[in-house]
């Protein structure tokens, strides 16, 4: 048995805790926060996201929360025509193995806290903010990471999970702050009670327009709507949940379609984040210490896949750490040689989407159009196979 340290209990670090833990070793996770909580609302789960946590043993669970949609519909958002659109039923399904699904954010978190908490070999501590650890060069039979009240906790190995922001990557890699998009997203979330009836589709909805795009899907198993919104606005520092009132975020997107404005009049309480990533890395590990999820590769939300990948990488660490405690530093690295190009790969492709696929402007609009309205299904499932077709085991 050996002992793992995660700094980070969101998403990609609870899910690589069970994966961990499910080869028998003993896990402690360790939350800058003073509470076990998910912060956000809608998310889009792929096949792959589905295999993923089947694996980690949460998947009966997610699905039973999850709104199977129908299809992933593209709209012109100045015009309400429809441009193109992906089934995701029959076919899908059959080529894929798995559902296309959307939920909350703790849709995925809940039922993962409640594994980590239920488990015997996962210690979960919160209020503790890793800042930095210490080894004895590579190769070392020990890591320690350091908190911010000073105390140090010593294992075999230290997974940071620690997002965006991470402090592990921050010693790890240590490429600064993180690459600001220059694009602002406006979220809302409003009952579907509110939602006049025939505008109350079960599908992904993208509004795209010059410089914007506006999305908007059921949540909460289909008892309120997920609404975001964003724009192109060349923002060039971050923003995280700022409050902002309705009109400012109309005024937003004057260019929107008589159906798309009906739906974003209905947003309330509306709160901004500045998107923000990083360039790719060869770098995720050093001797006992290992990236993961948003630490190792946060991606802009385009290919809708930063959850995804998180999942995927908890199952491939935690199958690579299927050892002994003298083995660990070799197979952190075999997890990162496995990880990386693919993720990688996810980041490029994310701000691609957001540049050719939802933002263009004029004429390369219309090209845009032309090219999506020419693809049949099967086009499109060929085009997404590597995403959502990933077989981790």
């Amino acid at each position: 048995m050996a002992n793992i340290l995660i700094a980070g209990g969101g998403i990609g670090g609870l899910a690589a805790a069970l994966a961990v833990a499910q080869h028998g070793h003993h896990v402690t996770v360790l939350e800058k926060r003073d509470t076990f909580a998910e912060l956000g609302a809608g998310i889009q789960l792929g096949p792959n996201a589905f295999r993923a946590m089947d694996l980690l043993g949460v998947g009966p669970q997610v699905r039973a929360r999850a709104v199977y949609i129908d299809e992933l519909r593209f709209m012109d958002g100045t015009t309400d025509r429809k441009v193109a659109s992906m089934p995701l039923t029959g076919e899908y399904r059959e080529r894929f193995g798995n559902p296309y699904a959307v939920v909350q954010r703790s849709d995925v978190y809940e039922p993962l806290l409640e594994g980590c908490r239920s488990h015997p070999l996962i210690d979960l501590h919160n209020d503790c903010a890793v800042v930095r650890y210490e080894q004895g060069g590579q190769g070392s039979a020990k890591v320690t990471a350091v908190l911010a009240n000073g105390e140090r906790l010593t294992g075999d190995a230290l997974i940071g999970a620690d997002g965006i922001r991470s402090a592990i990557r921050a010693q790890l890699v240590g490429d600064g702050d993180p690459r600001v998009s220059g694009h602002t997203i406006y979220r809302s979330v409003i009952p579907m009670e509110l939602v006049p009836e025939e505008l109350r589709w079960n599908t992904v909805t993208l509004w795209a327009g010059p410089k914007w795009h506006f999305v908007h899907y059921p949540i909460g198993g289909g008892a309120f709507l997920n609404l975001a919104a964003t724009r192109d606005d060349n923002a060039q520092e971050a923003l995280i949940g700022e409050p902002f009132d309705r009109e400012h975020v109309l005024g937003e997107f004057p260019e929107l379609g008589e159906i798309a404005r009906r739906l974003l009049e209905l947003g309330k309480d509306w709160r901004a984040w500045v998107l923000c990533d990083r360039d790719p890395v060869q770098t995720w590990t050093d001797g006992r210490v290992a990236l993961l999820g948003d630490a190792a590769h946060p991606m802009l939300q385009y290919a809708a896949q930063g959850a995804c990948q998180a999942l995927e990488d908890a199952v491939v660490i935690g199958d690579a750490l299927d050892c002994t405690p003298d083995e660990v530093v070799q197979r952190l690295e075999k997890y990162s040689a496995e990880r990386r190009e693919r993720t990688a790969r996810t980041q490029l492709v994310a701000r691609e989407m957001g540049r050719q696929l939802y933002h263009p402007v004029g004429e390369a609009a219309v090209e845009r159009n032309e090219m999506l309205a020419g693809l049949s299904a099967e086009d499109m499932y060929d085009k997404v196979a590597w995403l959502h077709g990933e077989r981790l085991r």
